[in-house]
C-alpha cells in the first residue's frame, strides 16, 4: 500500500500581500507614496541580499589585500600569526 501525499505550498505569501495592499491603498488615495515605494516589498529583499553580497565580495577582496602572498594563510591582520604556512625548503 503506497500513501503518497503531494503538497503544494504556492500562493501569494506576505510581501506579495502587501504589496496589493500597497497598490490598494494608493489608488484609492490613502496614501501619497510614490509608486517606487508602492513596490517596495517586491524590490527591497532583492536589495538587501545584493547589499549582503557585495559587502562580502569587498570584506574578501579587503582581507585578500592585507597581506603578503605565502607569509600567512589568510593574510595580515587580527588572525596573523595564527596560521603559518610551513614552507619546504
Amino acid at each position: 500500500m503506497s500513501s503518497s501525499s503531494s503538497r503544494s505550498s504556492g500562493g501569494i505569501g506576505f510581501l506579495g500581500l502587501l504589496t496589493i495592499l500597497f497598490i490598494g491603498l494608493k489608488l484609492t488615495g490613502h496614501i501619497d507614496w510614490s509608486w517606487l515605494w508602492v513596490f517596495a516589498p517586491l524590490w527591497m529583499p532583492a536589495a538587501f541580499v545584493l547589499s549582503l553580497v557585495l559587502l562580502l565580495i569587498a570584506l574578501g577582496l579587503l582581507l585578500s589585500a592585507l597581506g603578503k602572498p605565502g607569509d600567512y594563510r589568510f593574510g595580515k591582520g587580527w588572525y596573523a600569526g595564527r596560521v603559518r604556512i610551513q614552507h619546504k625548503d
